[in-house]
């Protein structure tokens, strides 16, 4: 069972770390350098604040990849689709025991 993770760092933590490594990219020699350098002044990994720059930078359009609302979208259609599959579920087996149950009614 996946348990679901609280936020640690609030929106408002994560936006200004990653306007931080945007203002500051061109004064070290890499991306990585960067983020290695504001991350401890934000209170986070390294790692943690590379996928919030990467999140940024894809919801933006400035990176390849699945959006924030696109994912939000893939994730609703994926529970309407279990909600549905799970409804024709419901739906062929009552119809199966009806059916049985107007064939045994026949037969007696």
């Amino acid at each position: 069972m996946k348990t679901k993770t609280t936020n640690k760092y609030s929106p408002e933590v994560w936006v200004r770390a990653v306007r931080l490594v945007q203002e500051h990219r061109g004064e070290y020699p890499s991306l990585w350098a960067t983020i290695e350098s504001i991350a401890p002044k934000i209170g986070c990994s390294s790692a943690t604040l590379s996928e919030w720059v990467k999140r940024v930078e894809v919801d933006t359009g400035r990176r390849d990849g699945v959006s924030t609302q696109e994912r939000e979208r893939i994730k609703a259609l994926e529970r309407e689709n279990k909600e549905l599959r799970q409804a024709n579920e419901i739906l062929r087996l009552a119809s199966y025991y009806r059916r049985h149950a107007s064939q045994s009614e026949i037969a007696a």
